[in-house]
């Protein structure tokens, strides 16, 4: 295929893409940068797209960018990811792609530990695969079994873990921005000055 064929291939995919996720082309422009007039165009084919333009397009729609401009066939679809230890707990990715929505599957051997809760932007969804989960949330203390699942804004002080009674495995998925977690800052105690 000429450099030329692909090219013309990739203003219909933008299109499907964008159709098939039920976005507009203000909305796609709103989150790209992209004037609508600069995306209907590439869409049309009347544009050349360019790396600068298909990177945000491909981030927008969380997909690859091979899949924008049809880089041929897709290969395996495991994901084969080395497990990471963070803080003494084990996560193994189960996403591939950077940013947008992640999933990690996490094991907490037992421990007791004192919460420690944080906030960041974003939401957070966890489930509980195996054992009991400790989920602090604001006011709430909670504790989660098998099966069970919690969803709660990122912004509202939290922390999760062992209830120390033994392991617990669980999923959690969490936007790029949850991440970046910030300490929650505790007031200092007022002085007798």
């Amino acid at each position: 295929m000429t450099t030329e064929e692909v090219l013309a291939g990739v203003g219909p995919r933008l299109r499907r893409i964008r159709k098939e996720r039920e976005v507009t082309l203000a909305a796609l422009s709103e989150t790209t940068g992209i004037s609508v007039s600069t995306l209907s165009r590439l869409e049309s084919g009347q544009r050349k797209p360019s790396l600068e333009l298909l990177l945000p397009i491909a981030q927008a729609h969380q997909v690859p960018l091979d899949e924008l401009i049809g880089a041929g066939a897709v290969g395996d679809p495991r994901v084969r990811t080395k497990p990471l230890t963070r803080d003494g707990r084990t996560l193994w990715p189960l996403t591939r792609q950077p940013g947008g929505l992640q999933a990690y599957k996490i094991i907490e051997p037992r421990r007791t530990r004192e919460p420690e809760p944080r906030t960041h932007e974003g939401y957070e969804w966890l489930y509980v695969l195996s054992g009991r989960l400790r989920l602090v949330l604001g006011d709430h203390d909670v504790v989660l079994t098998a099966g069970e699942a919690a969803e709660f804004d990122t912004r509202v002080p939290h922390w999760f873990g062992s209830t120390g009674e033994g392991p617990v495995e669980f999923l959690s998925l969490f936007g790029p921005q949850g991440e970046r977690m910030h300490v929650r800052a505790r007031p200092k105690a007022a002085s007798n000055g």
